[in-house]
């Protein structure tokens, strides 16, 4: 998958093209909250940016079906993974790791 993706749904459309899976074949592998898999319409949808994946759990099987890394996925989402969620960080420790990220200095 190539690096260039700039949304999520780009992204998995390129991956699963590169696998030659139609878009009813992957979304037989996603599964939602409920344990059904994802129609091929939501999965077009995702792919078409008009809709987003309804959890984090649906990111991670996106990311372990098609081999693409989590991180890449969630930060394409525009979410932050659960495991940075959980930490429950106070709002100056956000902003330092945003500084860091960002790799220059906070402008205030």
């Amino acid at each position: 998958m190539s690096d260039k993706a700039d949304t999520f749904g780009r992204a998995i459309s390129q991956a699963r093209k590169a696998r030659g899976w139609s878009q009813k074949e992957l979304a037989q592998k996603i599964l939602r909250e409920d344990e059904e898999a994802i129609s091929p319409q939501y999965l077009n949808d995702i792919e078409h940016d008009r809709r987003s994946p309804s959890s984090d759990r649906m990111v991670q099987q996106f990311a372990d079906v098609l081999g693409i890394e989590a991180d890449w996925l969630y930060y394409l989402a525009g979410k932050f993974p659960a495991d940075l969620r959980e930490r429950k960080l106070s709002q100056q420790e956000v902003a330092k790791a945003m500084v860091a990220f960002r790799g220059k200095p906070n402008s205030k």
